[in-house]
């Protein structure tokens, strides 16, 4: 058998994923979380083969569910199910240590033969963005994506040096950098545009 958590805060979802896979012979559902923080400890507490995962969740974001899933070692793999059609999440999630990504409209059959492909050591990704993962990648480097994430909690750019312990014109050539690379037209034009991609 395989032993499978799953977290998802759409408690309908949840619960219809869970009924989903417990139809499979091969297949035990050993776990549902609500949220990511709860699946970090039921995944240390159950010992999963494969944990299922959102990427917006409370407490704890699937994204980074993988990476903590990942770094203990806690399961055989993550699989990302969402909605997010955006080859940067792509990206970012196979970064983080997943296994796998599929998008929730996908058609029935084909999550019961992600977990079998990932448990047997395969990935499971759309074969669509993953087309799109490869022929878009993401231009910005780790520290304009840091900026610019403040910047789209509208935090100043004497603000944001603070935090980072830069000086105020290093931040403004980090924001000018990713403005002129997404071709946007401003600061938050920029920050929307990465958001978009899935780049942050």
């Amino acid at each position: 058998m395989i032993r499978v958590l799953i977290a998802e805060d759409q408690a309908m979802l949840l619960s219809a994923l869970g009924t989903l896979l417990d139809l499979e012979d091969d297949l035990e559902v050993v776990a549902l979380a609500k949220n990511g923080k709860e699946a970090l400890e039921l995944a240390r507490t159950t010992a999963p083969d494969i944990v299922l995962t959102d990427i917006e969740m409370p407490e704890l974001g699937g994204l980074e569910l993988a990476e903590r899933i990942r770094d203990e070692q806690l399961a055989g793999g993550v699989i990302i199910v969402t909605t997010f059609a955006r080859s940067g999440y792509l990206r970012r999630a196979l970064d983080a240590g997943a296994r796998g990504y599929l998008l929730k409209d996908s058609p029935g059959d084909v999550l019961p033969n992600a977990i079998r492909r990932v448990h047997a050591g395969g990935r499971a990704i759309d074969p669509v963005l993953a087309e799109e993962a490869w022929s878009e990648p993401d231009p910005l480097t780790d520290r304009e994506q840091q900026v610019l994430r403040f910047c789209a909690e509208g935090w100043s750019n004497a603000r944001i040096a603070e935090e980072l312990g830069l000086h105020e014109g290093t931040v403004r050539n980090y924001v000018s950098e990713a403005i002129s690379k997404l071709d946007a037209t401003n600061r938050v034009d920029a920050a929307r545009i990465a958001r978009d991609k899935g780049w942050l």
